[in-house]
């Protein structure tokens, strides 16, 4: 069977964002921006909650970005009926600073397997400059574990 889209079911930005309430990525910020048929992006202000003392966007907050939007992609590939996805690992290339406006994070699929996934997310300012770079495993697990 060929499909044109990775995700299990349709899903709208607007559930996405409503799902966010109550969350660490609310308090940050974070809007999921764009759904397309292989990728996921969320935005994040660079403000007084996610900047460090130097008034440059904290690594922590790039690194809450990307889990964010890396651990919701998988989450979206996967029957949610029978498994529930968790982040693994995640690492990150800081490559320039942000001062203010938005970043984009935006997570593609580089391995989708049974137990195990691996995403790509770059991190990009308002004029799409590379800020960051980082890879996310998530573990897929079954609910009945």
């Amino acid at each position: 069977m060929i499909t044109d889209t990775i995700w299990y079911k349709p899903v709208s930005i607007a559930t996405l964002n409503e799902e966010n309430a109550g969350t660490l990525n609310a308090h940050l910020g974070m809007e999921f921006t764009e759904i397309g048929p292989d990728f996921l992006t969320a935005s994040m202000p660079v403000d007084y909650r996610t900047v460090q003392k130097y008034g440059i966007l904290h690594g922590g907050a790039s690194m809450a970005l990307a889990e964010t939007v890396g651990s919701i992609a998988g989450t979206l590939v996967i029957d949610p009926d029978l498994f529930v996805c968790f982040g693994m690992e995640i690492n990150a290339n800081h490559v320039r600073s942000a001062r203010s406006g938005r970043v984009y994070a935006t997570a593609r699929a580089l391995h989708l397997g049974g137990r195990t996934q691996v995403w790509d997310i770059r991190i990009v300012d308002e004029s799409g400059q590379l800020i960051c770079i980082c890879r996310h495993t998530v573990a897929v697990v079954a609910k009945n574990r």
